[in-house]
């Protein structure tokens, strides 16, 4: 198979066709000569893409299994209309950088499957084990301020703090040490976490509903 080309300089080659590459090496001295294994390339996306659906459902039947028992249990929203667009808004942006996270070399050397069951089984179990905190939060926040605001500030904090650390729990199954995030992923990450902090203390924190945590 011919190199397909789309740029002057650039030629994609198949690692499948290595001999077919050397032999056309010589005729171009000055085409820049990517090599890709197709195979690999799907396999990373592939995982990427299942990181992405496992964090996604499992934090979203979370907060909603949270939402849904708090609705029930206080005297008012658990959270407002707005703080849950943010809150879905600083959630997401560093989600996007899931598409160009490092992989497992582990999860490379063998194609990996859509496995239903074990995707409706882990968002049941780490949905409800993040609903614990949620609930814990929803105890102390209420008992000891009894304040919608302060409620709201409380939760919407941990709410985002949790999520960002389901991120960082689900995309491997080692430890951080032993599987490094990329560099966009912990960036966005640490740019939500800080936004995410801030908020409060700024001058339109009110017109969001929040107040300056008194913890």
């Amino acid at each position: 198979m011919a190199p397909t080309c789309h740029w002057p300089k650039a030629c994609l080659m198949s690692v499948g066709n290595d001999s077919m590459a050397s032999s056309l090496a010589p005729s171009l001295p000055t085409a820049m000569s990517l090599q890709i294994d197709p195979s690999e390339s799907g396999r990373l996306t592939f995982a990427n893409t299942l990181k992405y659906i496992y964090m996604a459902t499992s934090a979203n039947f979370g907060n909603m299994f949270s939402m849904a028992g708090a609705s029930l249990l206080l005297p008012f929203l658990p959270m407002l209309p707005q703080q849950i667009l943010l809150t879905n808004f600083l959630t997401d942006f560093p989600y996007m950088a899931v598409a160009g996270d490092n992989v497992d070399e582990d999860e490379l050397k063998i194609p990996q499957r859509w496995n239903l069951k074990q995707l409706k089984n882990f968002m049941i179990v780490f949905g409800l084990h993040s609903s614990v905190f949620d609930y814990l939060t929803f105890y102390l926040l209420y008992k000891f301020f009894k304040s919608a605001e302060v409620f709201h500030t409380g939760w919407f904090i941990e709410s985002i703090c949790t999520e960002l650390l389901i991120l960082f729990v689900v995309r491997t199954h080692k430890s951080l040490l032993k599987s490094m995030p990329g560099k966009l992923l912990i960036a966005l990450s640490a740019l939500g976490l800080l936004i995410t902090i801030a908020l409060p203390f700024t001058p339109f924190a009110a017109q969001l509903g929040f107040v300056v945590p008194p913890f």
